[in-house]
């Protein structure tokens, strides 16, 4: 498993030789810093802990300055585990570029969705709602949610109103258009989660290692 921290640009078009238009989103992906190995013998797991994006010592928690400090680093803005194969291939101090991928790869792109705020069922579940004239009185509203003398309550997870987006969202699977190692970019085939401005996380295409016969990790 290889992976990379990045920031979602926005997105564009390319062209292909052939003249086909490819939609796709600009990542700036890294550098990025390992802060942290843990090893199977002494965390029970291996995974490497990256860091990316600059931060004022002032904004960093003493816990965190702490982090850094005992492995003579920087404080760094975002910090993310994920799960190697091999941790020993990894130092503390090492710098993770996007030239650890390559055009025509297959990677999984975690982030987190937009937030919409407080939504109806309409527009959070896809429901029909009522007639929309003719004196009708039912219109966008959830309409009955709870059964009568039995059970006498509203069952658990029923679809009502609430908070929309903002939830951890992963596109599967998608292609790598292009690398630009000169400006730490990522081209990536399709959309992703999140807005312009939004961190994710790139890493290798779960899917793609189980076709090879090896065992999925996952970000922890």
């Amino acid at each position: 498993m290889k992976g990379i921290i990045g920031k979602k640009l926005g997105m564009t078009q390319i062209f292909t030789e052939g003249g086909k238009i490819v939609p796709v989103t600009v990542v700036e992906a890294g550098p990025c810093t390992v802060t942290q190995v843990k090893t199977v013998e002494k965390e029970g797991y291996g995974a490497v802990q990256l860091g990316f994006g600059e931060v004022r010592e002032r904004k960093a928690s003493k816990p965190q300055l702490g982090h850094f400090a005992g492995r003579g680093l920087q404080p760094l803005k975002h910090l993310v585990e994920i799960r190697v194969d091999d941790p020993e291939a990894y130092q503390v101090g090492q710098e993770v570029t996007v030239s650890v991928f390559s055009q025509g790869e297959r990677v999984d792109v975690i982030g987190r969705s937009k937030g919409k705020g407080f939504a109806g069922v309409i527009k959070r579940h896809g429901f029909g709602g009522g007639p929309g004239s003719h004196g009708a009185h039912f219109h966008r509203a959830p309409g009955s949610v709870g059964a009568c003398a039995t059970p006498s309550r509203v069952f658990k997870g029923s679809r009502m109103p609430g908070r929309m987006g903002g939830e951890r969202v992963t596109a599967l699977n998608l292609e790598v258009v292009d690398v630009k190692p000169e400006r730490n970019v990522l081209l990536l085939r399709g959309s992703v989660p999140g807005p312009n401005g939004g961190l994710l996380v790139i890493r290798e295409s779960v899917k793609g290692r189980k076709k090879r016969g090896r065992k999925a990790h996952v970000l922890t």
